[in-house]
């Protein structure tokens, strides 16, 4: 048997989480039904259906998971404030006739969830994480379990302050693209416990559902926010840019951001693997007195490469100020 797995305030990205765990779950389930039984173990099966096979030293997968089974969710329950919210989450995650018709889905029952789960996805918005946290009876609730933060500028300092000491507080930060599982998200350093070889491996298994997942120490979390969280807006940037390029050349519109997107698209997917690096595949298509060196020449002119740079820095130092008291 797994573990109950409790979203707070299931909103959009609640939903993109949950969403990729109940379809990495069915995807596990249908391959290993159909497949024979070749001896393997079961961490070896589930390593056949990881969608990134290849983690980063900071995704590595633990040595001494006592047992794998409990680090994958049975049991699901969707928490939020209203009756419409209910509604729409009822139309995301039922009629289906898959494992999302599991999903459980109640409004205005915070502490009943929590109660009955081990462990608890907190997705409210920022500004209400202390109301929530706050209402009578839901520390109690929190007692002994996992929380998982993925709310931004909200800190560990603050969410532990606001909760039983019992109670394991984990930060993480995924971006938008997570809703169509190709997300980045980064994890806080778990404290050493008795828990924390399992407690990796749930979150491993949650977040490696929409993406990729590393784990940082908190006081990166404001370079982090500004390279993976709005990262996907400045990239955006550069990808309508190439678009234009390719409109005031000729090329219909259409054309143009199907060219220019999988390109980037293609380009990052390079940049991902083992042993490479974004200067080699640049260096790969520059040949000598060509078109693409010209075009480069061209950017170091308009020193693209500082203001992306700087934009990231910038945004870093805006990060640190959100979830403060204002001045």
């Amino acid at each position: 048997m797994g573990y109950s797995l409790c979203v707070l305030g299931c909103g959009t990205m609640g939903i993109a989480i949950l969403s990729g765990v109940v379809a990495s779950l069915e995807a596990r389930n249908s391959a290993v039904s159909d497949s024979p039984n070749d001896g393997q173990s079961f961490p070896a099966q589930l390593s056949k259906l990881q969608k990134w096979e290849l983690h980063t030293s900071g995704t590595s997968t633990p040595l001494a998971v006592p047992d794998p089974e409990a680090s994958l969710p049975s049991r699901f329950i969707a928490c939020v404030s209203r009756e419409e919210s209910v509604k729409r989450l009822k139309h995301t995650f039922h009629g289906r006739g898959s494992l999302s018709e599991a999903v459980e889905i109640v409004a205005g029952k915070n502490i009943g969830s929590i109660r009955e789960a081990d462990v608890v996805l907190l997705c409210c918005k920022p500004q209400l994480a202390h109301a929530i946290l706050s209402e009578p009876g839901l520390k109690e609730a929190l007692e002994g379990k996992l929380l998982i933060s993925i709310l931004a500028g909200v800190t560990m300092a603050q969410l532990k302050s606001w909760v039983s000491p019992t109670t394991r507080v984990v930060r993480a930060m995924p971006n938008t693209p997570c809703k169509i599982r190709e997300g980045m998200t980064v994890v806080s350093t778990l404290q050493p416990g008795i828990d924390v070889e399992l407690d990796r491996q749930i979150i491993l298994n949650i977040f490696s559902s929409i993406g990729r997942c590393r784990f940082l120490d908190e006081k990166h979390f404001d370079a982090c926010t500004a390279l993976s969280g709005s990262g996907p807006a400045f990239a955006c940037i550069f990808l309508e840019a190439m678009v234009d390029g390719g409109v005031m050349m000729g090329l219909p519109r259409a054309e143009a951001l199907e060219l220019a997107a999988q390109t980037l698209q293609g380009a990052a997917r390079m940049a991902l693997q083992a042993g490479a690096h974004p200067a080699q595949i640049k260096d790969a298509v520059t040949t000598p007195g060509g078109c693409t060196i010209a075009g480069l020449l061209t950017l170091e002119d308009g020193k693209v490469r500082s203001t992306i740079a700087r934009a990231i820095q910038v945004a870093s130092e805006r990060a640190s100020e959100l979830g403060q008291p204002k001045r």
